[in-house]
């Protein structure tokens, strides 16, 4: 199953740089001006995973297959994009079609890069944006009332039920609140989502800093990472620049080059760790002689899903998860001496998935 990021922020912020960087291509323009980025760039980017390498090292598999999150670099919004100024209603449809929001600030000074406002102040860029996607919100929310309420005037259950979540969400977007702050009941929830609000979705703020910046930010981020902490969202500090030098090295020079900096890791891992977090992801492994694969599903996912994430007919005929937990799998060396200290055990498709689980699924269709 796929799930897809959009990087989004004003113009000049460096939101195609990173996903240059981010895909290690170079599919994206990034140019000294706004809208360099007219239609949504889309990549693919392997997940880093220690624990991949490790199972297949053990179980000598052949080839070694990392599970992927898509990113998607959707050009640069101002203010006024709701009204469709700077072809925003193009650039908002296109945030309305991923899972989550990945909001690039700019947190550095550089008087060669010009700022649509004038000045760098990301809190102030971040009000934009999220103002642009609330107004877009409420318009799309006001425009389905007038039929909802005609259906629910025709005893419509569906309409009655959708009208009273919009009468929920509309004075929370009206008073300057996302429609993630809505409280709802579980029967609420599917009906809530098919509404596909912008301030619905997720949003991780990614604060992009100048280099000799990016191991401990700035005056810049502490007040995006105090921001987020007031709204229970996340932050994460990255320098693009640096990420577009860690793409072009090869990979026994980046941890070199990193640690020169100070820094432990690539922006990439922390986004990406991030970004599993927010979406409520996890992964599972299958290992073999072939190939060690890992595999991305939502966390509360049963064993029978979790197959049919692999193939529909996994989940369509399925009888059994062998299932190793990772631990137990390093713990004992590989799968026969798991058997052995009886750590391998049979679950069924009502069994929840875990981080780490180790599986192999028997079906019959």
């Amino acid at each position: 199953m796929g799930f897809n990021c959009g990087i989004v922020g004003l113009p000049n912020v460096g939101k195609s740089t990173l996903f240059n960087a981010l895909t290690a291509t170079a599919a994206a323009e990034a140019a000294n001006y706004p809208f360099c980025t007219i239609e949504p760039n889309t990549g693919r980017v392997g997940v880093p995973d220690e624990r991949l390498d490790k199972i297949a090292t053990i179980a000598k598999s052949q080839k070694i297959i990392p599970t992927q999150l898509e990113f998607v670099d959707i050009a640069g919004l101002v203010r006024g994009a709701s009204k469709g100024e700077g072809l925003g209603n193009q650039f908002l449809g296109h945030i309305r079609s991923v899972d989550a929001i990945f909001h690039v600030l700019r947190c550095f000074e550089d008087s060669d890069i010009t700022h649509v406002d004038g000045s760098v102040d990301p809190l102030r860029d971040l009000t934009t944006i999220e103002t642009e996607l609330m107004i877009s919100d409420m318009e799309s929310l006001e425009r389905r009332v007038v039929s909802l309420e005609k259906k629910a005037r025709g005893n419509d259950t569906d309409s009655k039920a959708t009208l009273a979540i919009i009468q929920k969400v509309l004075p929370l977007l009206q008073d300057g609140k996302p429609a993630s702050a809505v409280k709802l009941s579980a029967d609420e929830k599917p009906l809530f989502e098919q509404l596909q609000l912008l301030t619905s979705k997720p949003i991780l703020y990614v604060c992009n800093v100048a280099e000799s910046e990016a191991d401990k930010g700035n005056a810049y981020t502490d007040a995006v990472f105090a921001y987020a902490k007031t709204i229970g969202a996340k932050a994460v500090v990255i320098s693009a620049a640096i990420e577009s030098e860690v793409a072009q090295l090869p990979p026994e020079e980046q941890t070199e080059f990193l640690q020169s900096l100070g820094l432990a890791e690539t922006g990439l891992k922390r986004i990406i760790r991030e970004g599993y977090a927010l979406l409520g992801l996890l992964t599972f492994f299958t290992v073999g002689p072939k190939e060690a694969r890992a595999w991305t599903i939502t966390n509360g996912m049963k064993a029978s899903q979790a197959a049919g994430v692999i193939h529909s007919d996994f989940e369509r005929g399925f009888i059994c998860a062998e299932t190793i937990a990772y631990d137990d799998f390093i713990e004992h060396n590989g799968e026969a001496n798991a058997k052995v200290a009886g750590k391998w055990r049979q679950e069924g498709r009502e069994y929840i998935a875990k981080d780490g689980d180790i599986f192999n699924f028997r079906f019959n269709v």
